[in-house]
């Protein structure tokens, strides 16, 4: 190969490698909304939007207040929990993923109060364990 030809061959190749691509058009797609807040209850969706993940009230402040359900992605209720101004008050029950019960109790301002009990998968009582009266 003389040098005519190899500076050919290099200019062909440069030529080559410079040309442009057409550009590429990208869709941008807003990132999904996954929380919403409608009268005051509080919605949070899994990937999709097609199953609520969690549910429930708020009061002025944007704490929990009221009901609030865990749910998993097939639309199983998992949990109930009750709340008053962002603390956990009163009943709650945890669900394994088949429905059974896990473990159900109360709370006073937070704290484990009374008797909370734990299920096996079979729904048998596991435990009970008392937490006693509210500490002050």
């Amino acid at each position: 190969m003389n040098l005519k030809h190899l500076t050919l061959l290099v200019s062909l190749l440069l030529f080559a490698s410079c040309e442009e691509e057409p550009e590429k058009k990208v869709k941008k797609s807003k990132p999904e909304t996954l929380v919403e807040v409608k009268n005051g209850i509080f919605y949070e969706w899994y990937p999709g939007k097609k199953q609520i993940k969690y549910k429930g009230g708020q009061d002025e402040e944007k704490k929990r207040n009221g009901v609030w359900t865990f749910y998993a992605e097939d639309g199983t209720e998992l949990s109930v929990t009750y709340y008053e101004h962002g603390l956990k008050q009163g009943f709650s029950i945890v669900k394994y993923p088949t429905g059974v019960i896990h473990y159900k109790g109360e709370y006073h301002k937070d704290q484990m109060v009374g008797e909370w009990t734990t299920y096996n998968e079979r729904g048998e009582v596991e435990t009970v364990k008392d937490f006693g009266a509210p500490k002050q």
